[in-house]
C-alpha cells in the first residue's frame, strides 16, 4: 500500500500543480491513500475528496495550521512557528470555516506588508520597486492563500534572484512580517470539535517550520512535546521527506510509548514532485480505518 499524507496544492496555499494534476500523478504512482494538506486552507477539499473517487483511491480530508508555540526554557520563553497537521476535518464546521477566513485575510495584509519592506529594501539597492501591477501578477498566479514562495517565485521570473532561496536569503526572512498567532490550545480545540485529529507535522525538518527552531537535539525536542503538547495532539508526523533515519525511529520509539498515532507524507510541494516516494507502513491507514 503507498501512502502519501502530505501534499500541498496551488489551489489551496503553496504547491504547483493544481488538484487535477496531483491526482493524475499520484494514481500514475500507485498512491493507495492520499490526502491535500493545504496551510490554513480547505479550499481544494472538495475537488480533492471528488477525484479520490474518481481514481478509486482513498482519501483524507487535510490541513496543515501554523501555529505559535512558546516553551519557557527555550528562545526567551518566545513563540515559534510550528505546522500542524488537522486529519478527517468536517469541511462545514462554521468555527473552522470562520478562522480560516481570518487568517486568509490576514495574510493579505500581511503580503502587502512584505512587499512594503521589500520595496524599501529595492530602493536602498537601486532596484525598480514592486508596484501595483507586479502585486495583481503575483496575485494572479496563486489560486489559494498568498504567502512568501509566491512572492519569491515572482522575484525569480523577475530575475532579480537566482533562486527561491536567494530570494529568501537577501530579502523574504528580513523583510518578513509575523503571521497572524494561532495558539495550539485553538488549532486542538476546532480540529477536535470538528471531528478530526492534529498531528505534529515534521518536528525534525531542519528547513521547516519545525521543533528544530527549539533545539536540534532529539530529547530535547521530545521533552518540549512531553512538557507542552500531549493534551492537545493526536500523533506525530515521523515520515517526511526531510527526517533522517535517525529521526524516524526516535520519533516512532516516542509515539509508541505514549499511544500516539502515527503518520507520513511527503510535504510535496510538486518542485521536485516527491509524492509517494516514502515507504510509509500500511498500518498508519489502519488507524484511519482503512
Amino acid at each position: 500500500m503507498k501512502i502519501d499524507l502530505h501534499i500541498h496544492s496551488r489551489n489551496g496555499s503553496d504547491g504547483h500543480w493544481g488538484v487535477e494534476e496531483i491526482f493524475a500523478e499520484a494514481s500514475r504512482r500507485g498512491i493507495d491513500l492520499i490526502s491535500i494538506t493545504d496551510h490554513d486552507s480547505i479550499s481544494a477539499q472538495g475537488d480533492a475528496v471528488r477525484l479520490a473517487q474518481d481514481y478509486g483511491m482513498a482519501y483524507i480530508t487535510g490541513i496543515e495550521l501554523n501555529v505559535t508555540h512558546a516553551h519557557r526554557h527555550y528562545k526567551g520563553g518566545k513563540g515559534v512557528s510550528l505546522d500542524f497537521l488537522g486529519y478527517r476535518i468536517d469541511l462545514s464546521y462554521v468555527p473552522l470555516l470562520n478562522k480560516l477566513e481570518e487568517l486568509r485575510n490576514h495574510r493579505q495584509v500581511r503580503a502587502d506588508m512584505i512587499m512594503t519592506n521589500i520595496n524599501e529594501e529595492f530602493r536602498r539597492e537601486g532596484i525598480r520597486e514592486f508596484t501595483r501591477d507586479d502585486m495583481a501578477a503575483i496575485q494572479s498566479t496563486v489560486e489559494g492563500a498568498m504567502g512568501r514562495p509566491h512572492i519569491a517565485r515572482y522575484m525569480v521570473e523577475k530575475g532579480i534572484v537566482a533562486d527561491r532561496q536567494e530570494a529568501f536569503d537577501r530579502y523574504l526572512v528580513r523583510c518578513d512580517v509575523p503571521k497572524m498567532p494561532l495558539s495550539l490550545e485553538e488549532a486542538s480545540e476546532l480540529v477536535h470539535a470538528c471531528g478530526g485529529k492534529l498531528i505534529l507535522a515534521h518536528p525534525n525538518d531542519p528547513n521547516g517550520t519545525s521543533l528544530v527552531a527549539f533545539s536540534r537535539v532529539l530529547e530535547e525536542q521530545q521533552t518540549i512535546i512531553e512538557e507542552t503538547m500531549l493534551e492537545y495532539i493526536d500523533g506525530i508526523e515521523c515520515w517526511h521527506s526531510r527526517h533522517d533515519d535517525a529521526s524516524i525511529r526516535s520519533y516512532l520509539r516516542f509515539a509508541k510509548d505514549r499511544g500516539l498515532m502515527v503518520t507520513g507524507g511527503s510535504d510535496c510541494h510538486q518542485n521536485p514532485v516527491m509524492m509517494g516516494t516514502l515507504d510509509i507502513p500500511a498500518y498508519v491507514a489502519g488507524q484511519f480505518g482503512f
